[in-house]
């Protein structure tokens, strides 16, 4: 009877543990470059060498730049002959700003190359098979599940034509998210406070409607994030049907861009007062702006991620449209009784119509509870208005 060789047997039990650490670390340095890389994904890559040494590591850091693979290669340097690259992403196959990571990958002569999802953009899809026609033993599947999740926003804008769109709210413990006489300064912790800044760091655009703008007069910009780049600030979007936003207010003050939606067939004279700040006239319905056109016109701009941080009845607006794709609530160990609910009317008139949502994570910041939730499946109410 043949023995097995003890290393090589440790070797072949090792492999798929060392590739899944490596592909991990290859998604956690994807996460570096969310709300940095509009319109393009984001991607992270590590290459090790024929030992199973990383060797190389890199991440897609901007639009236009260099993209994950091209820095891990370049890190690598002639370690990666022979090697094995771990990329969150299918290699891209097509020249734009920066020219197609397959053959960069292929030029580089890696042996093998293993990623975690498919490319569903066809432009730049089928670099797989450029890898293969290369004689490069090719991969996919690797840690799939996480690597959605890291790029959920672009995928969700290649495969559904609209931006990824991520409610905020933050309440007390029986839902109010404001005193019976309107104030709401502060319900929720510093900590998470700070943590929506993570959030808006991390998004392309910050959404809100004239209700919460004539409220709280908020800012939306990015305040207190280590590293940010000023140039990164997610782009400041009110929606205001009938153009009741002052000049003074603190969200068209310069510090990020601003775009104000309002109706289309608003006269041109309601608008006057706005000359110099960028609109978009969109169509209305019984919510206020259309939720789809405004997403339409944001994903033509380039928006990929959109932060709402509107009040009850913007919310209730985008949960109405099925265009809700997680939910992150702040709990604050705070009760009140009385005063507005995190939502409005969103088109659900009975318990079997409602939108059913999977807690994906509980955590502890500050004083409150952060819950993040994603919706099971599209509710009846919204299937209904899809067909």
């Amino acid at each position: 009877m043949r023995q097995e060789d003890p290393v090589a047997t440790h070797a072949a039990h090792a492999a798929p543990d060392a590739g899944t650490r490596a592909m991990r670390r290859a998604i956690e340095l994807a996460a570096r470059g969310l709300g940095s890389t509009r319109p393009n994904p984001v991607v992270g890559c590590v290459i090790t060498d024929a030992a199973g040494t990383i060797v190389g590591e890199g991440w897609h850091e901007r639009a236009g730049g260099p993209h994950a693979e091209v820095h891990a290669l370049r890190a690598a340097g002639a370690a990666a002959r022979g090697g094995t690259a771990y990329v969150t992403l299918e290699p891209c196959n097509h020249t734009g700003r920066t020219g197609p990571c397959a053959q960069a990958l292929v030029e580089a002569g890696v042996t093998r190359v293993v990623y975690a999802v498919s490319d569903p953009n066809p432009e730049a899809g089928g670099g797989a098979a450029t890898l293969r026609a290369a004689g490069i033993d090719t991969s996919a599947g690797l840690l799939a599940d996480e690597a959605e999740s890291g790029n959920a926003a672009w995928l969700t804008s290649v495969r559904l034509g609209r931006p990824y769109v991520l409610w905020k709210y933050a309440a007390t413990l029986d839902g109010r998210i404001a005193a019976a006489d309107g104030t709401s300064r502060w319900i929720s912790s510093p900590e998470s406070r700070a943590d929506v800044h993570r959030l808006r760091a991390e998004s392309d655009a910050v959404v809100v409607g004239s209700g919460t703008l004539r409220a709280d007069d908020p800012h939306l910009a990015v305040r207190g994030i280590a590293g940010f780049a000023a140039a990164d600030q997610p782009l400041r979007v009110v929606l205001d049907t009938h153009a009741t936003i002052r000049p003074g207010a603190r969200v068209l003050d310069g510090a990020a861009p601003t775009l104000i939606a309002v109706a289309q067939d608003l006269d041109e004279a309601a608008t006057r007062h706005l000359a110099g700040v960028e609109l978009a006239r969109l169509p209305h319905d019984k919510y206020g702006i259309s939720v789809d056109a405004l997403l339409a016109e944001l994903h033509r701009r380039g928006i990929r991620s959109v932060l709402l941080e509107g009040g009850p009845t913007l919310a209730g607006a985008f949960v109405a449209a099925g265009a809700v794709d997680k939910v992150v609530g702040y709990l604050a160990p705070v009760l009140l009784g009385a005063g507005p609910a995190a939502l409005a009317d969103a088109g659900i008139a009975t318990l079997t119509e409602a939108l059913r949502l999977d807690i994906t994570e509980t955590v502890r910041i500050g004083t409150d509870i952060r819950i993040t939730a994603v919706p099971t499946a599209p509710s009846v109410h919204t299937a209904l208005k899809e067909h």
